[in-house]
């Protein structure tokens, strides 16, 4: 079985601050980690890390930064479905790191908003049933929306993760087998929070809701149970890609024991968020494949 991670591919920069800038001010920081990064290039990432097959199709501009963003992944164990689109400049993120860990992040999407159906579908389109596909919230509406539609065509489970927020995502509830989102994610999209958010979610036909609550710990609400896991213990120190580590570890542990999400693969997931949040960076943070091994996926 196989994953297919759809989404955006960028460079982290990361500036270190005191405090989040707000509008008018100048602040000072200094200069953190320069990683790859993305959220859709994480989950594929983690997930090749896991052992799992991963193709990651991902937008590039033609510039350095794709060159740069080319020599990072010959170090990762996926493929690569990089599309080069003329005129555009290939994605950054820029991270506002606090001491504590906590984060701000800016994301450029000016690659990811150009990706098309048409650059995608020849890919998936050699996807057998039961592969899964995963898309973010970084795509346009039209491209997430035929790639959802093209992977129910062919069999495959769909995973969504809703983040960024953009008004559009209801339109694919319809199309969505599981979904991973954050409390103030769900806040937003349902006007609910906790079990209520996750049975809203379910009424309009997904059926599994991952809700990741931080120092809290994680929930899994679908038609047969609900589940509720702790957070690892740990140092915090840089929560950037944590909810991409859990997403993708989450779904790694159930493909590989060839069962439903269930609560060996949140309490797998919450153990390796836990590795990603005690390092610096991006990439560079999330556990190698024998740390996940020694997790147990």
């Amino acid at each position: 079985m196989r994953a297919y991670v759809i989404g955006n591919i960028a460079m982290d920069e990361t500036i270190i601050v005191n405090e989040l800038p707000i509008s008018g001010a100048s602040i000072l920081g200094h200069v953190g980690t320069h990683d790859l990064g993305g959220k859709g290039t994480n989950q594929a990432v983690v997930m090749a890390r896991c052992g799992i097959p991963t193709i990651l199709v991902a937008p590039v501009g033609q510039d350095s930064r794709a060159d740069t963003i080319r020599r990072h992944l010959r170090d990762e164990p996926l493929t690569s479905e990089l599309i080069g689109i003329e005129g555009i400049s290939s994605d950054i993120s820029l991270i506002f790191r606090l001491p504590g860990g906590e984060n701000a992040i800016v994301t450029t999407t000016d690659a990811a908003r150009n990706l098309h159906p048409l650059h995608v579908a020849p890919v998936l389109r050699g996807a057998e049933p039961g592969d899964l596909v995963i898309l973010q919230g970084n795509l346009s509406h039209e491209t997430t929306l035929e790639m959802l539609q093209l992977a129910r065509s062919l069999g495959m489970t769909t995973a969504f993760n809703p983040s960024p927020q953009r008004p559009f995502f209801a339109d694919f509830w319809p199309l969505v087998d599981i979904v991973f989102l954050n409390r103030g994610e769900a806040q937003a999209m349902t006007g609910a929070q906790g079990e209520a958010a996750a049975g809203y979610l379910l009424q309009k036909g997904i059926q599994d809701v991952v809700l990741t609550l931080g120092e809290k710990g994680a929930m899994l609400v679908n038609s047969r149970e609900l589940i509720t896991v702790a957070a690892s213990a740990g140092a915090v120190v840089d929560t950037t890609g944590a909810g991409d580590t859990f997403m993708s570890v989450a779904l790694a542990s159930s493909l590989k024991r060839g069962c439903l999400l269930d609560r060996m693969a949140l309490e797998h997931a919450a153990q390796a968020a836990a590795i990603t949040v005690s390092r610096v960076g991006t990439r560079s943070a999330f556990p190698t494949p024998l740390e996940l091994e020694t997790i147990g996926i």
